[in-house]
């Protein structure tokens, strides 16, 4: 069957798109080593010469480059530690950073450019190159860290030509490390549950929520969709990639067909793009990060006359989406 997360981060010129077995994806082209080239080297804390680095967190930094060539090592260095919590192997990360070529001396395009937004990934589960993939895990949400990464380290000996870094060139990153989303989060808070002839939801903490369709009710020709969890954060816009726990039932039944939590936990999928049916992009897009959705969905809206699995043709869908992040 068809998943309803449709891609996940768009990662086209810094990663190497993973496929999980239940979700797939529209891939990017890779930018990662290949799987022949050079194991990666273990990361030190300093090495000479060091690149020196001005400016505040969240905002673009200056990289001043050293007299002298690389020394070839891996350097990992915390350059100013935040106070948020510590990023753990598999979490949904979100990191700004600058970039700059030290072979060539030349700025390599940043997040923090105009027309570019935070990358957002799962650390050190191989989608990035190992300079972002490694460099994050264990790091504390809130800090800056310094990256110099030599070509194993970073684009392989084929480089990438989209940002200009040949394959003998060693870039230097700085990390701005801005959220965390552990992938068996949830949104918390008091529910307020849809009308009575709507679906009832219970909560049931870190565990998928459980769906009870009305009885007796004519399933709705049109979308449905309530704020359980009102969220304080920013509405989510057309285009962004959002991080989401969702669980979803027939209307028909109230059988479960497809539960994040029953298959690695939070996903990450774009919206407003026709990336995922009709139903998300129509009920999530304008919705605050931090709600928890619950969303009726009509065939129409759905997968229509095709029968998708477990879900028969012209099945009426119920969602509960919560909205962990959005970039």
């Amino acid at each position: 069957m068809r998943r309803i997360a449709g891609l996940l981060a768009a990662l086209p010129l810094l990663a190497l798109v993973a496929c999980s077995s239940s979700t797939p994806v529209k891939s990017g082209p890779s930018a990662a080593p290949s799987s022949s080239a050079p194991a990666v080297p273990s990361p030190v804390g300093s090495a000479s010469p060091m690149p020196t680095v001005t400016g505040d967190f969240g905002k673009k930094a200056t990289i001043t480059l050293p007299a002298g060539q690389p020394s070839g090592q891996f350097v990992v260095s915390t350059l100013s530690e935040g106070d948020g919590a510590g990023v753990n192997k598999g979490d949904w990360v979100t990191v700004n950073y600058t970039a700059k070529n030290w072979t060539t001396g030349k700025d390599v395009p940043s997040s923090y450019d105009a027309g570019s937004k935070p990358q957002l990934y799962q650390a050190g589960s191989g989608q990035l190159v190992p300079a972002f993939d490694q460099s994050v895990v264990g790091k504390k949400v809130g800090s800056r860290v310094l990256v110099v990464a030599p070509p194993a380290a970073g684009f392989g000996s084929t480089g990438n030509s989209a940002l200009s870094v040949g394959g003998q060139d060693t870039v230097v990153f700085v990390l701005d490390i801005m959220e965390d989303v552990p992938q068996d989060s949830a949104v918390t808070g008091t529910m307020t549950q849809a009308p009575p002839t709507s679906p009832q939801v219970k909560d049931n903490g870190k565990a998928a929520p459980t769906i009870t369709i009305p009885k007796d009710q004519p399933a709705p020709t049109d979308l449905q969709s309530f704020a359980l969890i009102k969220g304080d954060g920013k509405p989510v816009q057309a285009g962004q990639t959002l991080v989401v726990q969702y669980t979803g039932v027939l209307w028909s039944n109230g059988q479960q067909f497809d539960s994040s939590w029953s298959h690695g936990g939070a996903q990450a999928l774009q919206v407003g793009t026709g990336s995922v049916i009709q139903g998300w992009d129509k009920g999530l897009v304008g919705q605050p990060v931090g709600s928890r959705m619950l969303l009726v969905i009509p065939p129409a809206l759905g997968y229509g006359d095709k029968a998708q699995s477990s879900i028969p043709a012209n099945s009426t869908l119920v969602f509960v989406i919560d909205i962990l992040e959005a970039v």
